[in-house]
């Protein structure tokens, strides 16, 4: 289409309405899925994510662009706030996915191939996603605590 026609300025606005569909779509996702996670619980931690190094895989780059995961933390936290109810941050340099939630074994070798963990040290054998929420919530409990006890000693 020449540039100035009518047609182009039809093109352009249907695609313009596709893109707003996209992204209303994308808030009502994060405003229900946030208020069912601060109704369901008191407490939450939550990985602090490289979302720039992740968007460095151009595989996985459009989908983690697409999932706006500041804004759901965003979101989950002033409503948090809200609700008296608590959102922890765990850094995002912590092993959750390589550390074992039962012995606190360390798997240096574990890659994003293995969908499995499986503790050498006590044998437990549980799904990789299971055992990294297992260790981001008692490191978010840690944290949490470690926060409090500083602001009592002020």
């Amino acid at each position: 289409m020449e540039k100035g026609s009518v047609r182009r300025k039809k093109a352009k606005l249907k695609v313009a309405r596709i893109h707003n569909n996209i992204a209303n779509q994308r808030k009502d996702f994060i405003q229900k899925e946030t208020t069912k996670l601060i109704n369901e619980f008191d407490f939450i931690g939550i990985e602090d994510l490289n979302v720039a190094g992740m968007v460095k895989n151009h595989c996985l780059a459009k989908s983690i662009s697409d999932a706006s995961f500041s804004e759901f933390y965003r979101v989950l936290s002033y409503k948090a706030a809200w609700h008296d109810k608590e959102v922890v941050k765990v850094g995002r340099f912590y092993p959750s996915s390589k550390t074992c939630s039962c012995c606190g074994w360390k798997d240096d070798n574990l890659t994003l191939a293995d969908r499995t963990f499986n503790c050498k040290a006590c044998g437990l054998e549980i799904d990789r996603d299971l055992n990294a929420s297992a260790n981001i919530l008692e490191e978010a409990l840690r944290v949490n605590s470690a926060i409090r006890t500083q602001s009592e000693q002020k």
